[in-house]
C-alpha cells in the first residue's frame, strides 16, 4: 500500500471540491489548503467580459496558487494528511480555454518556471458531474462572482476537465462520478470514499460505489 500525505481534490466549478475537502479534513484530521477565488479582483469582470479580462484573471490565479503551494505544511503528529481543494496543474485547463495565442505563449513560459518548484500530490481525486447538475449547484449557492457564468461556459469547461484527466498520468488518480454518490448527506458514502483514499491506486482508478459493486 502506498503511503500518502498530500491529497488534491479537483473538478469543475460547483462539483463539491471544497465540501469534500472539509469533510475529509475532519474525518482524517488533515490540514486544509483551500483556494480563495473571491480574492481575485478580476473574477467578476472576467465572467462579464471574458475576452478582455482572461489574461488578468489567469495570471492572478497562477501567482496566488504558486505562492500558496510553494511552502506546503509538513506532515506532523497532529495532522497526518494535507488536503487541498485544487491542484496547480489544473491552471492550464483554464489557460487553454480562455487565453488568446499571444497571451498563451507568455503564460506557458511563466508556468514552466513556476511548476518546477512545486511538489506533486500523492493522490489526486477528480470529481465528475453533468453540466446540468453543476449549473444547478452554482445557482443554488448564489455566489456574487459566479452569477454571470453561462451554461455554455460550464459545458465547455466540463469537457476540458474530462479531456485533461483522461490523459492525466502525473500522479495516482481516483475518478469519482458524483452523480452516483452523496458524500455530503450520506455518511456511508463518505466512509466508503474514505476507505478508497486510505488504499490509493498506483495509477488511475474509477471509483465504484459500494452499493453498485
Amino acid at each position: 500500500m502506498s503511503k500518502i500525505y498530500y491529497i488534491a481534490i479537483e473538478g469543475v466549478i460547483g462539483v463539491g471540491k471544497t465540501s469534500l475537502a472539509r469533510l475529509l479534513g475532519e474525518k482524517m484530521n488533515a490540514s486544509l489548503l483551500m483556494e480563495q477565488p473571491e480574492e481575485n479582483p478580476y473574477l467578476d469582470d472576467f465572467y462579464s467580459n471574458p475576452q478582455r479580462y482572461s489574461f488578468q484573471v489567469q495570471l492572478f490565479f497562477l501567482i496566488s496558487r504558486y505562492r500558496q503551494l510553494l511552502h506546503l505544511p509538513q506532515q506532523d503528529l497532529f495532522h497526518p494528511y494535507l488536503i487541498a481543494d485544487y491542484m496547480f496543474a489544473k491552471d492550464k485547463i483554464f489557460a487553454y480555454m480562455n487565453l488568446e495565442r499571444r497571451d498563451l505563449i507568455l503564460y506557458e513560459r511563466v508556468v514552466k518556471l513556476l511548476e518546477q518548484e512545486l511538489p506533486k500530490p500523492d493522490l489526486v481525486i477528480y470529481l465528475q458531474s453533468s453540466t446540468e447538475r453543476l449549473t444547478t449547484n452554482i445557482k443554488k449557492r448564489n455566489r456574487k462572482y459566479e452569477r454571470n457564468i453561462s451554461t455554455e461556459y460550464i459545458r465547455q469547461l466540463n469537457e476540458a476537465y474530462n479531456q485533461f484527466f483522461f490523459r492525466y498520468d502525473a500522479t495516482p488518480l481516483l475518478v469519482i462520478n458524483t452523480s452516483e454518490i452523496d458524500f455530503v448527506n450520506n455518511e456511508s458514502d463518505l466512509e466508503d470514499l474514505h476507505h478508497q483514499i486510505l488504499h490509493p491506486p498506483t495509477g488511475t482508478k474509477y471509483y465504484v460505489p459500494r452499493t453498485l459493486s
